[in-house]
């Protein structure tokens, strides 16, 4: 009972971390850029992962992104008692959702591999 309790908390908590997540890095033109390109793609375990290669800037900004968000995740889980993985995961699936919602967005896929949305 209580892994389901904490699935369902963790689900709530990530509907809002998904809401959350983009923002922490609207506007930002080198993060923008690099999402259009495909150059740095949403990964399944809720973070924002460089496809291939990437110059130094982005690298940095995609680091201090997937912090924010690692922060963000910490908070949500302490609120709610369950885990960071578990906020992550969730996260990961619905900003998944989100970008095979649009054409040309960067994924990684169940199986590790990068998928552009066609």
């Amino acid at each position: 009972m209580k892994t389901l309790r904490n699935a369902v908390l963790a689900l709530v908590v990530a509907v809002g971390a998904v809401g959350m997540a983009p923002a922490a890095f609207a506007g930002d033109p080198v993060i923008e850029a690099a999402l259009e390109a495909g150059t740095i793609g949403e990964r399944a375990d809720g973070y924002l992962g460089v496809v291939g290669s990437a110059d130094a800037e982005t690298i940095r900004k995609v680091q201090d992104i997937n912090n924010r968000r690692r922060a963000a995740y910490e908070e949500k889980a302490a609120e709610t008692g369950t885990t960071v993985e578990q906020v992550a995961l969730v996260t990961g699936e619905k900003l998944i959702a989100r970008a095979r919602e649009t054409v040309g967005k960067v994924y990684m896929d169940e199986s590790g591999e990068w998928q552009t949305v066609q």
